[in-house]
């Protein structure tokens, strides 16, 4: 029911676009054509803007098939436009059904396989003329360094009844329901500078305080659901003096809120309390990244997701992930918003890949669910 050769192609001419976090313009275009060469109406926000980037949030609407469907649930398929680095000069190798890149860079399929398998669809529902209810189409920025092109996308544009986020490992047929919030915590701490040869005794190391206090500070798995981490600690200015400040940068995940909070809370009292021994001052900043999720596995979103798996003989399989997505912000905005598995495996490194079947199959199914969805009352 799809155009293989087509995806393939499509897939390989898309991850030689690079397409940095907030330097998104290039394949921002490319997608505004197709969009409205489909027959959308494409809207552009001002997240780049926001962001500091050159691109903003692509939200596409399509209208129902004919008139007796325009009263069926508005579905929203979605995948964001930017990879990490490296992603310039990306060189797609196809070997015994599998796509890598040669090695000296990441590959794309995230998230260009959630976009080439959205773009398929709606070139299919043209082609065949097959019936559908509305559509939105969401193509987000800045998904990579914190989901912040959908935290800062223009919500007024949103009018989906519920939606897929087309963005993970595993095989198509496999959808996460339920994933953690995330904040960013950046702790200071303030010592006294001296020289470190003259009179180091003067001084009080602020790099000391933090390694002290760092011994035993939560970290890691903290239950089931719940993780934090240090990830960035910066300090001093030069070997000859006693270093005065150190930023230490954690973050906390948790699917479930309260728990979220906790540790978030921990972490800062960890810190503010533990200041009087080390005679430094401390302060503790929380930037909010994203709430955590849960869906129903009833949900008509689900329901439809797996209607439309069991069609085409994929099993299926519902995941809790310890990871952020765009879906967190779209669940957040009144959106029930389910995570599709694309087939990417490596995520994020250059041993990223894809297996051709996997890629063509998410194709299969962003296309079937909304071909069941026509049938939606």
């Amino acid at each position: 029911m799809i155009n293989e050769a087509r995806v393939l192609d499509e897939f390989l001419e898309l991850v030689q676009v690079r397409c940095s976090t907030r330097n998104e313009r290039e394949i921002g275009d490319i997608l505004t054509k197709r969009l409205t060469a489909l027959g959308g109406i494409v809207h552009e926000d001002n997240a780049g803007e926001k962001l500091g980037g050159n691109c903003g949030n692509l939200v596409a609407d399509f209208p129902a098939s004919d008139a007796a469907h325009n009263d069926l649930p508005t579905i929203m398929l979605t995948a964001h436009m930017d990879c990490v680095e490296p992603c310039g000069g990306v060189h797609p190798i196809r070997e015994n059904g599998i796509i890598r890149s040669d090695g000296t860079t990441i590959l794309g399929g995230d998230d260009k396989a959630g976009v080439t398998a959205i773009l398929e669809t709606l070139r299919q529902l043209r082609e065949q003329n097959l019936p559908h209810g509305p559509l939105q189409i969401v193509f987000t920025i800045a998904e990579e360094n914190g989901v912040h092109g959908s935290q800062n996308l223009d919500t007024s544009l949103l009018h989906a009844d519920f939606g897929y986020t087309l963005d993970t490992h595993n095989h198509p047929g496999c959808m996460t329901f339920m994933a953690p919030g995330k904040n960013q915590l950046h702790i200071h701490i303030q010592g006294k500078a001296a020289h470190a040869g003259v009179a180091p005794e003067s001084g009080n190391n602020a790099i000391i305080a933090a390694g002290k206090l760092l011994a035993d500070a939560p970290q890691g798995r903290i239950d089931e659901e719940t993780t934090c981490n240090v990830g960035r600690i910066a300090g001093g200015s030069a070997t000859n003096v006693v270093a005065d400040t150190c930023d230490i940068y954690y973050e906390s995940r948790s699917r479930n809120k309260a728990k979220l909070d906790k540790i978030t809370q921990d972490i800062i009292d960890h810190f503010t309390q533990g200041a009087a021994a080390t005679g430094c001052q401390i302060t503790a900043e929380v930037s909010p990244d994203y709430g955590p999720y849960e869906l129903a596995k009833d949900c008509p979103a689900i329901k439809l997701a797996s209607q439309a798996a069991q069609k085409l003989g994929f099993p299926v399989q519902l995941e809790e992930s310890g990871g952020g997505s765009d879906a967190n912000h779209f669940n957040t905005y009144g959106v029930p918003t389910v995570v599709l598995a694309v087939g990417m495996e490596n995520c994020h490194t250059k041993e990223e890949y894809i297996a051709e079947k996997d890629l063509y199959d998410a194709a299969r199914w962003a296309l079937q669910i909304v071909v069941e969805g026509a049938s939606l009352k």
